[in-house]
């Protein structure tokens, strides 16, 4: 049963009035996807609908379908999760999706959230808007805010195209199909007086009268009206030019395998989708939004849609809702990231790039360079060294893949001590770096999997699919074949140490940095974190190498001792501005200083 109705407190108004006056950067995040991690209600299993799989979306056997985690189900472990030292959770999208999409042979579903037909429900999978409102009341009476996964770049694959009904076809670029020809350059004259997306007014986008430039989109019978709002439902809403390749034009303006991609630059989709997300803040406070595929929207869209959203939740009371943007890269290039925070007005985006340079360094694959790199990266960002205390930093996600599965990638002989020694020390980095720790589900537990996206959305409740469960977690015998909240496991311990400390450390969640110790090669990374009340440091220190080291680490010199947080600290400094500090392989150490 739900710990709303099992007589958890109601939030009071201190209790809320503390959750909203904490800061973005000083939180901790639990990222979940609802349908992998506990099942409350086993009649919501089938979202109500009748059929097998591909009817319903449910086979708890199949790593693409629906497995039966709901809201109910979260709300129910929330004692778990704010134990792990989480202050935030944040929810893959939950709104009511196409339930199984995908060519014959090929189907899937939307288990995930991210193909959405309503944005105005909860998808009957999860639950209720009722079980959504006690969900976010229980989150809120702990002193825990609540985030939601949102999307503006498109909906479920509804619309199809008369010249390839069966299957996506190939993008068709404004140079080959411009919005003035139908099918072509060649084509006939449409939409007379359509200056092109790059005049935002209404006045403009009224002149584009017909969707058919570049092929010539159509709604399949009985699915004319299956999207909310209803505006959705017109193709004239959309880019309608086949499915993108990643690259140039095609990332903004092509569908992502089918799924329909929204024309954000017509400012009736400006004005719809913050209509859509005010309503969310309105109905039940959330506290923020992640925002899907950022970077494949306009940037004028964002800078619309952005400080309106900050503006009503500030006017709602909620003053600090964060919201932060998946700019997601394969080159993990800050500068890339950053440009999205001075371009596109995106107060935070998740930090691909400390993603890699931690995940090398913890892994030992590279040394603790690029790491120590991203201090003078920070200066980037709009708002520069400050804005970047925001950023929501992550060693693995949904999409990318586990950390666990990227140190074994990195270090495929290394046995089962090394592999929870290195998973500890990068959830170590991780809790005392910069940024917002953002945790991905079940890593606590030694989840690893054998890759990216499915591969990695493992269940927390006791799972029937047979790859999940023949998969070796870490620093654990037993399989997702049983649930595993187990707040024993090693990793969970040090997560909820570690998070402990952060908490009661405003230097690790609001300090400054101050680069120490770092190499091209694994071994000492340390640096200073520097307390913004009393400008004292706190050291942070970490040995990513196999072998013991020792080492002199200048530090402050108004520093007269050290306390030690975690791991080994010197008591007093060797010299005034030095420290003696040893540290074991895999080794940390958190030493705050005192005069």
């Amino acid at each position: 049963m739900a710990a709303a109705m099992m007589g958890a407190p109601l939030a009071t108004a201190d209790t809320l009035d503390d959750l909203r006056a904490r800061t973005p950067g000083q939180e901790i995040v639990y990222f979940v996807l609802p349908d992998r991690f506990a099942n409350g209600d086993p009649a919501n299993d089938r979202g109500g609908l009748k059929g097998g799989p591909l009817q319903t979306g449910y086979d708890p056997t199949s790593r693409a379908f629906y497995h039966g985690g709901d809201l109910k189900g979260l709300t129910a472990r929330l004692d778990y999760i704010q134990g792990l030292g989480a202050t935030a959770i944040w929810l893959a999208p939950i709104f009511r999706n196409k339930p199984v999409q995908g060519a014959r042979g090929q189907e899937s579903a939307g288990y995930h959230g991210y193909w959405v037909t309503d944005f105005t429900t909860v998808d009957p999978h999860f639950g209720t808007d009722k079980d959504f409102k006690a969900l976010v009341d229980a989150a809120h009476a702990r002193g825990m805010k609540v985030y939601m996964d949102i999307i503006a770049n498109h909906t479920a694959d509804v619309i199809q195209y008369r010249e390839s009904p069966a299957s996506a076809p190939p993008y068709r670029s404004k140079g080959d199909y411009p919005w003035s020809r139908k099918g072509g350059v060649t084509g006939a004259p449409i939409n007379a007086g359509f200056a092109g997306d790059q005049d935002a007014s209404a006045g403009n986008w009224a002149k584009l009268t017909d969707p058919a430039f570049a092929y010539t989109p159509f709604v399949p019978k009985g699915e004319e009206k299956v999207k909310i709002p209803a505006w959705l439902n017109d193709p004239i809403y959309y880019h309608n030019r086949g499915d993108t390749d990643w690259k140039g034009e095609s990332a903004q303006y092509g569908d992502f395998v089918g799924l329909d991609d929204l024309a954000t630059e017509n400012p009736r989709v400006v004005d719809g989708f913050i209509a859509i997300y005010k309503g969310w803040i309105d109905r039940f406070g959330i506290d923020g939004y992640r925002i899907d595929t950022a970077r494949h929207v306009d940037a004028a869209f964002w800078r619309a849609f952005i400080p309106a959203i900050r503006a009503h939740a500030a006017r709602k009371g909620i003053p600090n809702f964060h919201v932060f943007g998946e700019v997601a890269t394969g080159d993990y290039d800050p500068a890339l990231l950053a440009s999205w925070t001075r371009n596109a007005a995106f107060p935070a985006v998740l930090d691909f790039a400390f993603m890699r340079a931690a995940v090398d360094a913890a892994s030992g694959k590279t040394g603790t360079d690029m790491l120590a790199r991203l201090g003078d990266d920070d200066a980037l960002y709009e708002g520069g060294k400050a804005a970047a205390l925001q950023l929501p930093t992550f060693l693995g996600n949904h999409d990318a893949g586990r950390f666990a599965f990227f140190l074994r990638q990195a270090r495929p002989g290394m046995g089962g001590d090394e592999a929870l020694a290195r998973a500890e020390l990068g959830h170590a980095m991780l809790l005392t770096l910069r940024g917002v720790p953002t945790l991905y589900y079940g890593d606590e537990q030694g989840f690893a999997g054998t890759g990216n996206d499915q591969q990695a959305r493992q269940d927390m409740f006791a799972s029937k699919v047979a790859e999940y469960n023949a998969d070796r977690l870490v620093g654990t015998a037993a399989t997702t074949a049983t649930d595993n909240f187990r707040t024993d496991h090693p990793l969970y311990r040090a997560i909820a140490a570690l998070a402990k400390i952060r908490r009661d450390t405003p230097a690790l969640s609001r300090g400054a940095t101050v680069l120490r110790a770092s190499s091209d090669k694994p071994g000492l990374f340390a640096v200073s974190r520097i307390d913004p009340d009393t400008g004292r440091e706190v050291l942070v220190a970490f040995n990513t190498s196999s072998a013991p080291l020792s080492g002199k680490i200048a530090v402050d010199p108004a520093s007269g001792g050290f306390t030690a947080l975690a791991g080994p600290c010197p008591a007093t400094p060797q010299a005034p501005g030095s420290i003696a500090l040893s540290l074991p392989a895999f080794g940390y150490a958190v030493c705050a200083a005192h005069p």
